[in-house]
């Protein structure tokens, strides 16, 4: 079993403040799924009475997934408490497998039916991924006249161009090896959230509308993410500075980390205008 607590600072991942609040947060408020769920939550709900419940409620669910995934981590290790070996995945699978033992499933079936389970998780988010990310791509060209755009535009936001290069640039990061950015991954979906509810603090202060309950999870979420991301900005300088940098590894992350940070910055800033001003209208 793995030990409960072992302190405020950790070697590899730094201070309990971010990292703890941009892992979980997930569970709660996820930039990932702000995007999925303008296609999906939209469909789940006849009216806005209905938002709380669809969204509250999946946020409880994806929780206390994340809770049983902690849980069967920490089963899953050994004695002396070194952590289990393997992907993810398979550490989830034969975790929960050994668990269904105890009810009297066979083992072999219930890593099965688990690995299964994960399998189609698994290609259900790649499916949405690239769905968005193609979704994503268009939009950084597109523009409100699309009929009287420029070729290139309308190249750029054609479907099918834009799903080879989304695909393309994703078969890129399997070969250079997706786990050379992973450690930005928790600090960019979170970032993501935080300029979600940005946004919607825009959309309602324009409509006429109150905004007021999304400003203390706004700033919750810009403090934790800008701080990861500035965090982690120094320790990739300083690993440069040390000579024990890798271009294809921390320096892929640093490019990243930088293009986050302004990104974030730009949108907040942009944003705060929209807020400040007096410019509204009728809902």
């Amino acid at each position: 079993m793995l030990p409960v607590y072992t302190g405020f600072h950790n070697e590899k991942l730094g201070d309990m403040f971010p990292i703890l609040f941009v892992t979980v947060a997930c569970g709660a408020v996820s930039g990932f799924h702000s995007l999925v769920s303008s296609g999906t939550s939209s469909k789940t709900i006849s009216n806005e009475k209905d938002m709380l419940k669809v969204g509250y409620d999946a946020m409880i669910l994806e929780s206390l997934l994340a809770v049983l995934a902690l849980c069967v981590a920490g089963a899953a290790a050994s004695a002396d408490g070194t952590a289990a070996t393997g992907t993810p995945f398979q550490i989830f699978s034969a975790g929960v497998a050994g668990f269904l033992e105890m009810f009297g499933i066979p083992v072999h079936i219930a890593q099965c039916i688990m690995t299964m389970c994960v399998s189609a998780l698994a290609l259900s988010t790649l499916d949405s991924v690239a769905r968005i990310g193609r979704m994503s791509f268009q939009e950084l060209f597109s523009v409100d006249d699309m009929e009287h755009a420029e070729g290139w535009r309308k190249l750029f936001c054609n479907k099918y161009f834009a799903t080879v290069i989304t695909l393309v640039f994703g078969y890129i990061l399997t070969k250079v090896g997706y786990t050379n950015i992973w450690p930005l991954f928790g600090s960019a979906n979170q970032l993501l959230s935080a300029l979600v509810l940005i946004t919607l603090c825009v959309f309602l202060k324009v409509t006429g509308r109150t905004n007021r309950t999304l400003f203390p999870p706004l700033i919750i979420m810009l403090c934790v993410t800008f701080t990861a991301l500035v965090e982690r900005f120094i320790a990739l300088v300083k690993a440069y500075q040390a000579g024990t940098a890798v271009f294809m590894v921390e320096g892929l992350q640093l490019i990243i980390a930088v293009l986050l940070i302004i990104l974030g910055l730009t949108i907040v800033l942009h944003s705060g205008k929209r807020l400040v001003s007096k410019e509204t209208k009728k809902a």
